[in-house]
Order: C-alpha cells, then sequence, then structure tokens
C-alpha cells in the first residue's frame, strides 16, 4: 500500500498491531465458540464503553460513536473472515491501512510524533486509539469535501452548458439576411475560418514614428529594476521578473515614446528602502531615440509601513486605482505638453498581471476608455479546483485562508474588460480560463468568426486570447570561451579552480558536493507548493542509477532563516531538507542559501559544463511575452472625447468677487457684469453663455468647461427609502445640512456638490421638490445608478460624452428579455418582475420588483449572463424594489472618476456622504481615495441582502474599514455635526 511506504507509517501499523494482542487473543478464543459472532460484537461494544468512560469520553459526539460502531463491525467482520483462513487479524489495522491509503499523511505525523514520546503504555494505547478516531474524521470530513465539490462542479457544467445553448439559439446559422454588404461569399469565407487564431498583425515600421504611451501594473511583491530579490517570499517571483523586463523591451521598441510600470509603494523597515522611492528609472533611452525610457511608478495604497501580503491587499485595490488615475492624468497631460501639441497623451494600452493588476487595469480602463490587456500568471479558479480535490481545506476555509473568491471575481471582471488575454499555451486557455464564467472557448470561435463576417453579434463579447510563446532577454549573458567546454578543465578534484577565476556561486554550489564533476540536474524557482520541487526530489532520491550518474542543484530563491519564512516557502524548504535526509542525498543535492539575479547565468553554464539538464516540475506554469497591436484592434479612443483641464491656473478676475452665489458657482471670468438688471435665470444663462463663448477658439459653444475651480467637491449618494422603495424625508434634511457644513468650512465658490443616486431623473427631481431643495445648487446629477450624468447649470441637459465614455461592450436591446427570464427564481410568475419604462433609458433598462418575491441575487445573475456572452452592471436600489441593468463601466463610483478627470479635481479631493447601508453598490463607495462619511440611522431599508450569495466574498475582503478616510457619524447629522465630522476628516 502506499501508505506502507512510510517509514512513520509502518512503524505507526506495528505499534496498532501490539496494541491490538488482547483483541486477537480475543478472537482466536471466540473462534471455539458457537455464537462468536454476536459474542464478539457485545465483548466490542462493552469494551468500547468502558473504554469511553475510562477515557473521560463518555459524552463523545457522534462522529466518535460512529467510530465506534464502524471499529465493533469491523472486528466482527474480520472474526468471520479469520475463522475460515485461520490467520490473525487486527481490525483496527485493517481500518487504518484503508484509510492512510488514500489520505494525505502530513495532517497526522504531528500526532504521531507525540505517540512516539509517550513512554507510558496506557496512555499510549490511549493516544493510539484518539488518532485512530482522528483519522476516521478526516477521513468523513474529506470524503464530505469532495462530495459537496462533485455536486458544485456538476451545477456548474450544468448551468454553462445551458449558457452555451442558450447562446447557440440566438446566434444561429447565418442567413443572407445578416450579411453586411461587400461579405465574402461561404466559400471565400471558408479560407479564412482555419486562421481565426491569428488575427493579429506584427508591429509594422509604418506604426515605429509613432509615440506611445504603455502602462503596465504588477500590483503585489517587491519591484525594481537591479538586485530582484527573486524567491524572498511567494509574491516575489517570476512574474517580478517578467513585468521588469517586458517593460525594457517596450521602452526600446520604436514608436514607444513612455512605459511606466506601475506597483505599489512600500516604505516598510522590513524591506529596503529602494521600494520606498516614488520612481526609479529602469532604462535610459537610446540617442536619437525619440523615447524617454520605462519607469517602475510606485502608487501608495494601504497602509504604508507595512509590507502586505497579495491575499490582504484586496480591500486597498480602489486606493491604488485612484492613486494610478492621478498618476496617468498628469502623464497624459505632461506628454502631451512634449509630443502632442498639448493635448493629453492618453495610454495606448494598460495590461494588467495577475488577478490584483487585471481588476486594476480593468477599473482604469473604463475610466479612461482605453482598451486593457489581461496576463493571468497563475490563475485562481485553477488553484480553487486542487485546493478543493486534496480535502484537505473546507470551501470556506480554502477563502478564508487564500481570499480565493475576491481574486476569483478580480479576473472575471478582467475577463469582462479585456480586450486581448495573453496566455503561453493552449492548454492554459481551454484547461484554465475555461473555468471561468465569462470566457468559453467554443463561444468566443464562434463571435470571433461572426465578427470577421461582418455579422452582428447580439450584443455578446468575449476576449480574444492569444498564444504567445515564452520569451527571454539574453542581453546580459556573456558568451563564454568554447574551448572551455569540460568543468575538469577549469576545477581539480579538490574543487580548485585552474588557471582561470570561477564564479563564486560556482564554488557556493560545489562546496555541497562530493564528486562536483557529475552531471547536474538544475531546478530554479521560488519555494512554492506548486513548483512542485519535493516530487523532484522523491524522484531523484528513490531512483539509485539517477543518484549514482548525477547531482541534483535546487536554487530556491533567497533565505536567512527558513523559520522567519511565510508558511508556504518555509514548509516547501522544510521538507527539502527532510527529503534529503531521508533518502540520505548529502554530497548530491546543493541547495545554496542566496543567489543574486545577475548570477543566474553564472547557474546555467555550471549545468552546461557538466553536461547537465535543466528541469521545470512545476505543476502549472503559465508564462507569456507581449507584443503590441495596431490599431485595428483598438476600438476605445479616449483622446477624442475625455479632456482634462490645464494645470495652469489664473487667479479669479476681480470682476466677479462681488457678484452673488450663482457667479462664484463657475469663477470663470467674462464679459458679464454684476450691475445689470438680470434675473437669476437669465443671469446664469448668460454667464453658461459668456463660458463657453471663452472656452472655444472657434468663438462656438463648447461643451469641456467646467464649473470653476472648485477645490472639493461634496458628493452625497445616501440611499434613503422606506420599505416600499419610496424617498424619504432624510435626503433633503442630508442636503440641506451638507451644503450648509461645506459653505462654513469652505467657503461659497470653492466647494462644489454632486448627487448619486440609483433613481432616475424624474424621480429624482420629484424627490427635490418634497424638499424643497434647489436642483441648481448641484454641479452634477447623477442618475440610474450612474449610466446618466446631468448638468442644472446647464439647463439639465445630459452629458451625451459620458453616455459614450460607457456604452463599452453595452449589449443594448439584445439584453432586455435575458435579464426577465435569468432574473426569475423558476417558481415565480412572470408579472413578480417586469420592466420599467418610465425609468429606464438608453444605458439602464429598469426592472420593477413585487416586495417579497424570491430574485437571484447580482453575483449569480451576473454569472448568468457572463456565461451567456453578456457584460453588463447590475444594481438593485430603491430598497431592492428596482433592478438596474446598465453598462459595464457605468456606476456611481466611474462617476465620480469620470469627473474628477474631467473637472481637474484630484481624486482625494471628492467627500462621498453616504448611509450605513445602501443600494448593491455601495460597497464601491467606500474605497479609495477620496474622504467617505458614513451617518447611522438615515437609510431605513437597503438593497444588500440582493448582493451576493452567503457562501460567497465577504465586505471585509471588499472594504478597509480602518482606513483613516472612512468616519462614522452618529444618527445626529445636522450641519454642526457634519462640519465636526470633516474637520476629522482634514477637509477645512
Amino acid at each position: 500500500m502506499a501508505g506502507a511506504r512510510n517509514e512513520w507509517i509502518n512503524g505507526y501499523l506495528e505499534a496498532i498491531l501490539d496494541a491490538g494482542g488482547d483483541a486477537a487473543t480475543m478472537r482466536k478464543t471466540n473462534n471455539d465458540h458457537p455464537g462468536g459472532n454476536s459474542r464478539l460484537m457485545k465483548l466490542s461494544k462493552f469494551h468500547d464503553e468502558k473504554e469511553m468512560k475510562a477515557h473521560g469520553v463518555d459524552d463523545c459526539d457522534d462522529d466518535q460513536k460512529e467510530f465506534k460502531r464502524a471499529q465493533a463491525e469491523a472486528e466482527a467482520q474480520s472474526y468471520s473472515s479469520t475463522s475460515t483462513t485461520n490467520k490473525l487479524f487486527s481490525a483496527t489495522s485493517y481500518f487504518v491501512e484503508e484509510v492512510v491509503n488514500s489520505f494525505d499523511e502530513s495532517d497526522l505525523h504531528r500526532t504521531w510524533v507525540k505517540v512516539i514520546a509517550t513512554r507510558n503504555t496506557r496512555e499510549r494505547s490511549n493516544r493510539l486509539e484518539n488518532l485512530c478516531w482522528r483519522i476516521w474524521h478526516l477521513a468523513r470530513k474529506k470524503k464530505q469535501i469532495a462530495w459537496d465539490d462533485a455536486q458544485r462542479l456538476a451545477r456548474r457544467r450544468a448551468e454553462r452548458e445551458q449558457g452555451r445553448n442558450d447562446a447557440a439559439d440566438d446566434l444561429s446559422e447565418l442567413s443572407e439576411g445578416e450579411k453586411e454588404p461587400g461579405d465574402a461569399t461561404p466559400s471565400e469565407s471558408a479560407k479564412h475560418i482555419s486562421r481565426i487564431n491569428s488575427d493579429m498583425q506584427m508591429w509594422s515600421d509604418e506604426e515605429k514614428p509613432r509615440r506611445l504611451y504603455i502602462v503596465l501594473i504588477s500590483m503585489h511583491g517587491l519591484v525594481r529594476g537591479d538586485n530582484m530579490e527573486l524567491g524572498r517570499d511567494s509574491d516575489t517571483g517570476g512574474q517580478v521578473k517578467y513585468v521588469v523586463e517586458l517593460a525594457r523591451a517596450l521602452a526600446n521598441t520604436k514608436g514607444v515614446y513612455r512605459v511606466d510600470l506601475l506597483t505599489r509603494q512600500i516604505t516598510s523597515p522590513e524591506v529596503d528602502s529602494n521600494y520606498g522611492e516614488p520612481i526609479e528609472m529602469l532604462s535610459y533611452p537610446q540617442d536619437g531615440s525619440g523615447s524617454c525610457g520605462a519607469y517602475v511608478i510606485r502608487i501608495p495604497c494601504g497602509p504604508p509601513d507595512k509590507y502586505i501580503p497579495k491575499e490582504s491587499l484586496w480591500p486597498y485595490v480602489p486606493e491604488f486605482v485612484d492613486g494610478a488615475l492621478n498618476h496617468i492624468v498628469n502623464m497624459a497631460r505632461a506628454l502631451g505638453e512634449q509630443v502632442n501639441g498639448g493635448k493629453p497623451t492618453w495610454p495606448y494600452v494598460i495590461h494588467g498581471h495577475y488577478a490584483d493588476a487585471g481588476e486594476v487595469a480593468a477599473q482604469l480602463s473604463g475610466a479612461l476608455d482605453v482598451p486593457m490587456v489581461l496576463t493571468g500568471h497563475s490563475l485562481g479558479r485553477n488553484k480553487f479546483e486542487q485546493l478543493l480535490k486534496q480535502g484537505r481545506l473546507s470551501r470556506e476555509d480554502i477563502n478564508s485562508t487564500y481570499k480565493i473568491l475576491r481574486r476569483i471575481e478580480a479576473e472575471e471582471l478582467g475577463l469582462d474588460a479585456a480586450q486581448m488575454v495573453v496566455t503561453s499555451t493552449r492548454q492554459e486557455i481551454e484547461e484554465q480560463w475555461g473555468l471561468y464564467d465569462g470566457f468559453d472557448v467554443k463561444l468566443e470561435r464562434k463571435l470571433r468568426v461572426r465578427r470577421r463576417r461582418g455579422v452582428s453579434c447580439m450584443g455578446r463579447y468575449m476576449p480574444r486570447t492569444v498564444v504567445i510563446p515564452p520569451g527571454m532577454d539574453f542581453s546580459y549573458v556573456t558568451a563564454q570561451d568554447s574551448s572551455e567546454d569540460d568543468l575538469k578543465t577549469l576545477i581539480g578534484s579538490d574543487r580548485t579552480p585552474k588557471k582561470v577565476q570561477l564564479p563564486p556561486i560556482w564554488s557556493e554550489i560545489m562546496r555541497f558536493f562530493t564528486n562536483p564533476h557529475k552531471p547536474a540536474i538544475l531546478a530554479l524557482s521560488r519555494p512554492d507548493p506548486k513548483k512542485n520541487v519535493t516530487t523532484l526530489l522523491k524522484a531523484f532520491g528513490e531512483c539509485q542509477p539517477l543518484r549514482e550518474l548525477a547531482n541534483m542543484i535546487l536554487i530556491l530563491g533567497n533565505r536567512d532563516d527558513i523559520e522567519e519564512m511565510s508558511t508556504s516557502p518555509s514548509v516547501v524548504l522544510t521538507n527539502v531538507l527532510k527529503l534529503i535526509d531521508k533518502y540520505d542525498l548529502y554530497g548530491q543535492v546543493a541547495y545554496p542559501k542566496h543567489h543574486k539575479q545577475s548570477e543566474v547565468p553564472d547557474i546555467y553554464r555550471l549545468a552546461a559544463k557538466t553536461k547537465g539538464v535543466f528541469i521545470n516540475p512545476a505543476l502549472v506554469e503559465p508564462f507569456g511575452l507581449t507584443l503590441i497591436e495596431v490599431d485595428h484592434c483598438r476600438n476605445r479612443h479616449p483622446m477624442t472625447r475625455l479632456g482634462i483641464p490645464s494645470i495652469h491656473e489664473e487667479p479669479m478676475s476681480e470682476s466677479l468677487k462681488e457678484v452673488e452665489d450663482l457667479s462664484l458657482r463657475f469663477s470663470i471670468e467674462g464679459d458679464f457684469k454684476p450691475g445689470c438688471e438680470l434675473d437669476a435665470a437669465t443671469r446664469q444663462k448668460k454667464l453658461i453663455e459668456t463660458i463657453t463663448l471663452m472656452s472655444s477658439p472657434s468663438g462656438s459653444p463648447s461643451i469641456n468647461y467646467s464649473p470653476g475651480r472648485r477645490q472639493m467637491l461634496f458628493v452625497i449618494a445616501a440611499d434613503c427609502y422606506n420599505s416600499n422603495g419610496e424617498s424619504t424625508g432624510h435626503i433633503q434634511d442630508i442636503i440641506k445640512n451638507v451644503l450648509h457644513a461645506a459653505g462654513l468650512s469652505l467657503g461659497l465658490g470653492k466647494a462644489g456638490f454632486v448627487l448619486l443616486t440609483g433613481s432616475s431623473l424624474s424621480e429624482t427631481m420629484e424627490a427635490l421638490r418634497l424638499g424643497p431643495v434647489n436642483a441648481e445648487d448641484f454641479d452634477a446629477i447623477i442618475c440610474n445608478s450612474g449610466s446618466e450624468m446631468y448638468y442644472p447649470w446647464k439647463d439639465m441637459v445630459a452629458d451625451m460624452d459620458y453616455e459614450a465614455h460607457v456604452e463599452y461592450r453595452w449589449p443594448g436591446e439584445n439584453i432586455r428579455s435575458m435579464v426577465l427570464k435569468l432574473a426569475r427564481i423558476d417558481d415565480e410568475s412572470n408579472d413578480d418582475i417586469v420592466e420599467f419604462g418610465k425609468a429606464s433609458g438608453s444605458k439602464c433598462y429598469s426592472y420593477s420588483i413585487k416586495p417579497g418575491i424570491k430574485i437571484r441575487k447580482v453575483d449569480t445573475l451576473r454569472q448568468k449572463l457572463r456565461m451567456r456572452g453578456f457584460r453588463c452592471n447590475l444594481v438593485y436600489t430603491r430598497a431592492a424594489s428596482r433592478l438596474n441593468v446598465v453598462p459595464l463601466f457605468a456606476s456611481r463610483m466611474q462617476a465620480m472618476r469620470y469627473l474628477s478627470v474631467r473637472w481637474g479635481i484630484d481624486i482625494s479631493k471628492l467627500v462621498v456622504i453616504v448611509g450605513e447601508q445602501g443600494d448593491t453598490d455601495y460597497e464601491q463607495l467606500l474605497g479609495g481615495l477620496h474622504k467617505t462619511l458614513i451617518i447611522r440611522g438615515v437609510v431605513e431599508h437597503g438593497s444588500e441582502q440582493l448582493l451576493r450569495e452567503e457562501d460567497n466574498l465577504k465586505r471585509e475582503d471588499l472594504v478597509p474599514f480602518e482606513s483613516p478616510n472612512i468616519h462614522f457619524l452618529e444618527e445626529s447629522y445636522e450641519a454642526q455635526h457634519i462640519l465636526a465630522a470633516l474637520d476629522g476628516l482634514g477637509v477645512k
């Protein structure tokens, strides 16, 4: 059996046999008596009860009792079989053998050590019995986890198949009516179908004169250009080297003007001070290249004095998004002045690496309307399935340890937003990305064919996957004299060098070997379980001919003290040392503690000199090197719509200082004269006309102005509804008190106000009239969960640029009936959820929901839509009486980022006022660089019960409630209390 090959298992079974000697004697005695079976059962039961009382476990739980019963039954069955074979049989050892055969022994080893250390025979017997029960309990737990996982996978497969079938019904065979003019004939199209996997074009000479700005993002780990600390921990591995070399390679490509690699800034004393530097230059521009190089840009997020592992970084992702957005806007302005005639130079592409940076890239892509590329490096669903198959941890334990569900949702969002996903193999596409709701190989292929033929995809989208074989930068690898082919020509049998100076790392490695001239088997990785180094070492240890033939070199990152390392690498290294000792591999395996990144070529060279081999035993190793597309892959051009104000500002004109509040609201010099006798409406109209004429070079009105030089924006997003989904008076009181407090804090004209709501414009205006609240007090009113933006100071005109900005992947009419079909639970009637036309718009479909009915939650409904190729944002609002379906990047949070960029106001200058609950997009409003004021007791009924299922990700994985940017205000929200809270947030 598998377990018996382990020495500690052999010893364990021998101890069980010794402890079961009395039972064996009893079985032999019973063999001479009729009815021995029943007698044995009674004796076993009596023995069990007696032992349980003796051990103080008379009140044992059901698992223990069931184990006792099974043990007695096993002994009874063994008696029947041994009576004919006349052999001694230990039921206990048989039971343990069967369980251990299929169970990982690492969990039991610690208890086994305690058993061996016990000297008292009686106590040892008790410990063995307890250990046996533990095996039983863990085996039952493993079987239950495996069963639950199998059921979950079966349901998921059925749902995916149903989604594919629904899509296939809509995307039926092409008809003549679907073909656009000039579409190819069937015979011509067939010629192209076989080439649908290669619709990329290389970076042509025609593109090289361009000056592109490219942004790469790798959020976690320790990232720097030189002396990379690869292997220091599980977050600092090959991905760090990959993104640094990719940035340098792109910067050296003609046509690329600048490359920024964004990562987290860390000022912790635990790490080198280099990781706290805001900017690091990776490559110097070549003479005459017209490039300004590649840079590491470190963005602050989370506690600055802590080095945070990637599993704990999730609540700080919004802060990173906001910080990255500020950097990109400033860089777009600066580059525009240098190379684009003063127009902003937006990123040509934003490339996210791993799940966390993928989510950042997706949010930035939505905020700026620029293309996004995603490289997964390793994927959460794949890891999740592997951990579940092991059966050692439940779904809840896995999520608690690895925050795996948060990671998976970030990867799904990356698929929603990405125009291209870069992989290194077809296997990664089909067997890894194929596990995700948002990607289906067959559906993606079908949609790609339809796009090529100019046929409608019925609102469905799948990101295009591109397989790019791994690459490597050989620029730092120096060629050696080919005459020195044999290691024996360089060193003697006593390891002393012959004539030449050897690399220091060679001496560090060879000191481990008894015979350094044997061929070397080289493995180089960080000490991570998925790198599978222990299996390689076991194979080497168990193959005597291989041990006689070769040495093994294990380069497993850098370490000082294994006990001070994090759990995962510590366990791997400890197991490596144990295996070396178990197989007595001393003198045959090298495992140096330190190496420099610059010494890696020398390590490979040493293996080559010994006529050795390199092996990568990793279970999964996604890797790739991207390249740049030409413009036909881009369908998003932010520079045509998204402008940013100049950084230079003139002081406020003296002619406006005495104008009433309306004039102060705009703070822009114009021809308006304060002495004119005009009513408020006419005065506002004249002022706006003057501003628009002045801001347009042609003298015609322009839409690129903003409401003056606001020092701060106060964003009111409290979702105040009663149980019927009707607005309560709290919202009007909050608005009045915030207006008053902001005026006292900053003064008139310096504070701007924005209203965010899930209601339609007509519903919002009605609620304001009941206040009464003047709508013109607001600089912007954002309705229908962030899908529509209106400006009261422009006669409530909708921002059409914003509508165009958020339309990316909007399925439009194609999704209307699908939402009705999928949102209902099977047993609900058709009129329980109906489209609510009065609140719907071109970028928002609203549905009215009857109180008390069962309806799918956001996470489940979004999953079903993703499986069918639909990408959109779902928000339950008005106390769960309304469902808004809006474009993917239409949200209240993204609307704030849009205004931040458009009006030139740093997002840290925004104060968001919310209740302690709200619509299902409530959590998105809490994190980030803006200040958040949470007023308790003003929201009677929220919609968050329809946000996600109980076994999904948790709020603490999304919101950093310990952030200094979040402040709670108790139920009293008078102006003076709000003013005090603003003071606490540093707003003055």
